[in-house]
């Protein structure tokens, strides 16, 4: 038996639905964010889990108490799973960062590896510590399954460093909607990507649901 981990975005907040910019900002979930945790936890209940690495976000751990709850699992709060920082464009909308910040706007969106929204974080530097998490867990859990809770841009920066995707690319090659699963097994040869965005837990009303 591999290591198997899964990673799973939170829940919907109101800047999931609106496409703003919300990286240390710290919305709560909505009532149908909520839902989609408990959806989580009815489908996954089942498995045996060994640990639960959590972003310490109030939507992150929202969305892992469900499933930690039901089965008596304690959650490890790790910073490096945190969202990316988006500095001064933090609550405000694509169309006015484009306007205001439209050089920051443009090197990003060319070069997230290396550029960051003004006053934030780089891929790089989102690879950096998020790595220190998934080594910690490589190197305590040779087998069995591990849950990550975190968010959009920092599951996709660790996808794109486990299976060898260019870091500048994460926005172009790699989607997780609100939500959804990916799950990497570890195997001999290194991870292996066995599913990607996966929200077949949710109910068709949620899938339905406008957001990113």
């Amino acid at each position: 038996m591999s290591l198997t981990l899964y990673l799973l975005r939170h829940g919907e907040t109101v800047y999931s639905k609106t496409g703003g910019f919300c990286g240390d900002l710290d919305p709560e979930l909505t009532e149908d964010g909520l839902q989609m945790a408990t959806a989580f936890a009815d489908a996954y209940g089942t498995l045996s889990w060994n640990a639960v690495y959590v972003s310490p976000m109030k939507r992150t751990i929202a969305t892992a108490a469900p499933l930690c709850q039901a089965l008596g699992l304690e959650m490890q709060l790790r910073e490096g799973l945190k969202e990316i920082r988006y500095g001064e464009w933090e609550g405000q909308t694509a169309a006015f960062v484009k306007d205001k910040y439209a050089d920051d706007y443009l090197r990003w969106l060319t070069e997230p590896a290396w550029n960051p929204p003004t006053g934030g974080e780089t891929a790089v530097q989102i690879a950096s510590r998020a790595s220190l998490v998934v080594t910690e867990i490589e190197e305590k859990y040779t087998e069995g399954n591990v849950l990550i809770v975190s968010h959009k841009a920092t599951i996709r920066i660790i996808l794109c460093s486990l299976l060898g995707i260019d870091l500048g690319r994460y926005r172009d090659r790699i989607n997780t909607l609100v939500g959804s699963v990916s799950v990497v097994r570890f195997e001999a040869h290194g991870p292996l990507l066995e599913r990607l965005g996966d929200r077949a837990h949710l109910n068709p009303r949620l899938l339905a649901l406008p957001g990113t």
